[in-house]
């Protein structure tokens, strides 16, 4: 007879945090790269806050180090990753991540019908990105003024609403472009970002078994986790993301657990998990990859977190602090010139040790930023996203 695994929130939250390299920084000479791929990708709406993230993981790692990931040696690309998001993704890893998110379905468009692109149309339009920017570097504009060139007037009819705005009608499935491999963000030419076609890579996975191998990647860096965590994280329907689980359940490619009493899903065999909670203080910024996965989000958001740290209960809207692997408290830097004011707002007394530990992550920050960096105890003022 099988024993099912037992496993608490202290074992799993310590896990993911060595896996993610929040026990401890990856050490020196460690590609930026290789860090990006054990978190599935550094969120980078705001590019600084994906160099924190990644920076906070590696020891000597900069701004400047990840700038030369991205665009000298091109060894991270920035592109819409899980969620449509934008994210610096592994270069190498991005056909398993274009077959996985390319094979997650989507659901109905919540655009009126004079709107929204057909099936047809989207799929037109993505073959044209991927055209008008193979070899180029296009602004916005330029890349517009290609699709409806390549495609008809109809793409270019600015239809669809957007930050008080009215967008071209092309512009719906940029994420499915970047999902494709048929666009990823360039450097900035003066203050316009461009776009280009991305190097094509080595395939690491069968397209056709990509889910699989994805969810594994998943469940190694945030595991135990259920279908519906899945699901939440990759914005995929739950019904897809529970059959998944399924079909791999039953070829024993994932093992059933014990997760804080309710069941969860690991890979199979991989059932070893640290004795005790992570232990130290770490600075995390704005849609850091380990509170935006980690679940159940009421144990990741404790108490007083779950009311200052979410916004709406959605994670990632406020930097974090985390103590002991949990969040418990919030914070905010503010850079003028070459330094940098970080201000923190603890929701838990911290112990003198910890209050050390703040400090250097204080310096770490500014490190990675290339600022000289001031703390401040006390409450942060500004809203979600400032």
């Amino acid at each position: 007879m099988t024993t099912t695994v037992k496993i608490t929130w202290d074992a799993a939250s310590a896990r993911r945090a060595e896996r993610q390299f929040l026990a401890g920084p990856a050490g020196a000479g460690t590609p930026v790269a290789e860090v990006a791929g054990a978190m599935l990708g550094a969120h980078a709406q705001v590019l600084s806050a994906a160099e924190v993230s990644l920076g906070m993981r590696a020891d000597g790692v900069t701004r400047a180090d990840v700038r030369a990931a991205l665009w000298d040696d091109r060894s991270l690309i920035k592109t819409y990753g899980p969620r449509g998001t934008v994210h610096l993704l592994p270069a190498r890893e991005l056909p398993l991540f274009s077959a996985a998110l390319t094979a997650v379905p989507t659901g109905p468009s919540l655009l009126p019908p004079g709107v929204r692109l057909t099936e047809e149309q989207a799929d037109q339009v993505v073959a044209a990105i991927g055209d008008a920017l193979d070899g180029r570097f296009l602004t916005l504009d330029e890349l517009s003024e290609e699709v409806v060139a390549r495609t008809g007037p109809w793409a270019g009819d600015r239809v669809m609403p957007a930050f008080q705005d009215l967008w071209p009608r092309w512009r719906q499935v940029m994420h499915r472009a970047g999902w494709a491999g048929a666009l990823c963000f360039g450097p900035n030419r003066g203050r316009k970002a461009t776009y280009t076609r991305p190097l094509p890579g080595n395939p690491v996975a069968d397209p056709g078994d990509a889910p699989a191998a994805f969810l594994h990647r998943y469940l190694h860096a945030y595991g135990p986790a259920t279908p519906q965590h899945f699901a939440r994280w990759l914005a995929a329907p739950p019904g897809w993301a529970t059959a998944l689980f399924g079909e791999l359940a039953a070829a024993g490619r994932i093992e059933e657990v014990r997760f804080e009493g309710t069941p969860a899903w690991v890979a199979a065999g991989d059932t070893a998990f640290p004795e005790g909670p992570p232990r130290g203080v770490r600075l995390l910024p704005y849609f850091d990859a380990y509170v935006i996965a980690g679940q159940p989000r009421e144990r990741l958001f404790p108490g007083a977190a779950h009311q200052r740290a979410l916004g709406g209960g959605q994670a990632g809207n406020y930097p974090v602090l985390l103590v002991d692997g949990v969040v418990a408290g919030v914070w905010h830097q503010r850079r003028r010139g070459r330094r940098t004011t970080v201000t923190v707002e603890p929701l838990v007394r911290l112990t003198a040790r910890q209050e050390r530990e703040l400090g250097e992550q204080v310096e770490r920050v500014g490190e990675v930023l290339e600022a000289t960096p001031e703390l401040a105890v006390g409450e942060v003022t500004v809203g979600p996203h400032a």
